[in-house]
């Protein structure tokens, strides 16, 4: 298939002066969904991924090629560009590449690797931990190395924030784009001061992730001013989905009549999702006889 309209619209969103939300999609139909709402980007990360192809917390337990396969399924649904949380890459600085290659073809628009130590270390602590600096940046180097079209969007990611300081976030930011990234996905932001402060130091576009920042996650017109421009707003559409599921299959096991379960999709819902007309015109088409 051909990636590069898809591409070619995420990179023109992050070189523009706007900034816009990210839709959080897990599979074909949320794809499809957020592209019907009108979306202009939408995101895989790994804990949606894992939660709809395996059904597990985000332990690093789904696999990259499982992760490559969900992709490409939702990249076959909808035209809508997509960046996919590939978390460090799978592994050492080799598997980054390797990582890239494999969501490039899945047909990634953006990729953001991470400075995050994964999976979980053996040991007493549950806090997260970051790799060194130099490690971060070698992951970073392999990452635009093993890029074949030009157009994917490499994001270095950094919850140093988080972690460790927020000097240790710029000085980390500052290195990820020496090397060359195409922007910074700076997770952890708790407010302005943060955005700010990375923003003084930082030339290339900015990413937040997650909504535990203040008032100014909402407030496109400020991130647009401070070089972000693409907003998460957390993955509150799969743990909706988990909760609908599990609301009607209650209801029905305590013996609710199907047609009264609320909040049911509408099979013109369900029908423009999934494409209907297209296929009733495919069938007459190519199964009904019609002659060419």
């Amino acid at each position: 298939m051909d990636w590069s309209e898809r591409r070619d619209s995420f990179r023109a969103l992050i070189e523009s002066d706007r900034c816009v939300r990210m839709a959080s999609v897990h599979d074909p139909l949320a794809g499809r969904a957020a592209e019907d709402l009108g979306f202009e980007v939408g995101t895989i990360t790994g804990s949606s991924a894992a939660l709809a192809v395996l059904g597990v917390p985000d332990h690093m337990l789904l696999t990259m090629t499982e992760l490559a396969q969900q992709v490409l399924r939702v990249n076959r649904a909808c035209v809508l560009p997509l960046m996919i949380d590939a978390d460090d890459g799978y592994g050492n600085a080799l598997n980054v590449m390797r990582t890239v290659e494999e969501l490039e073809t899945a047909g990634a628009a953006a990729i953001t690797i991470e400075d995050t130590l994964l999976p979980r270390p053996y040991g007493p602590s549950d806090e997260g931990r970051l790799r060194p600096i130099e490690d971060g940046i070698g992951r970073m180097r392999a990452a635009i190395t093993a890029r074949q079209d030009k157009r994917l969007v490499i994001v270095g990611r950094t919850p140093a924030i988080t972690f460790t300081s927020l000097d240790d976030a710029i000085t980390r930011c500052v290195a990820y784009e020496k090397v060359g990234v195409d922007a910074i996905f700076l997770g952890g932001a708790e407010s302005r001061q943060h955005i700010e402060a990375v923003r003084a130091a930082i030339g290339v576009p900015m990413i937040l992730g997650g909504n535990g920042y203040d008032d100014a996650s909402y407030d496109l017109a400020y991130l647009a001013s401070q070089g972000v421009r693409l907003s998460s707003q957390g993955h509150q559409p799969i743990r909706a989905a988990i909760q609908a599921v599990y609301g009607a299959l209650q209801a029905l096991q305590a013996g609710e009549n199907p047609r009264a379960l609320k909040g049911v999709a509408s099979a013109e819902l369900v029908a423009r999702l999934t494409r209907e007309s297209d296929y009733k015109r495919w069938t007459q088409e190519f199964l009904g006889g019609s002659k060419t």
